[in-house]
């Protein structure tokens, strides 16, 4: 019976570990984004379109500068988002954080190389005005 109810256990301990394991760092998102940045020239701005870059569903992306708290970063989202960058306490990349159906579903850790990115004007992105600027 105490073995049982140690398995029980167990088992809830795992499952409830594991309730973000859907979310997947798109690495290849970040690659291709990384190729990009290389290709801006020194002192120059380029706009580039991130729905091309993506291979899954998507609503909104969110853009996250360095140092964000974790609590803004759920305020922003709406949703809570356990944040696997730490980049609360990080000046070398900027989180892009991918919702479908009011879900986190995918995110980017984008590497700064001496690089600022921006949404311009607007707080999300959606697959139809899909414009990342990059400023080195």
């Amino acid at each position: 019976m105490i073995k049982q109810i140690g398995v029980v256990l167990f088992s809830l301990l795992l499952l409830m570990g594991c309730n973000d394991s859907s979310i997947k760092r798109n690495t290849e998102l970040e690659e291709k984004l990384h190729s990009s940045i290389i290709m801006v020239s020194d002192n120059s701005t380029s706009a580039h379109y991130i729905d091309t870059f993506t291979d899954f569903k998507w609503e909104n992306a969110y853009l996250f500068q360095p140092y964000t708290t974790q609590a803004d970063i759920e305020k922003q989202l709406g949703v809570e988002f356990k944040d696997p960058s730490n980049i609360g306490s990080r000046d070398d990349i900027y989180l892009l954080v991918f919702l479908n159906q009011g879900k986190v579903v995918q995110y980017a850790e984008i590497e700064r190389l001496r690089t600022n990115f921006s949404l311009g004007d607007k707080e999300s992105l959606e697959p139809s005005n899909d414009i990342i600027y990059i400023e080195r």
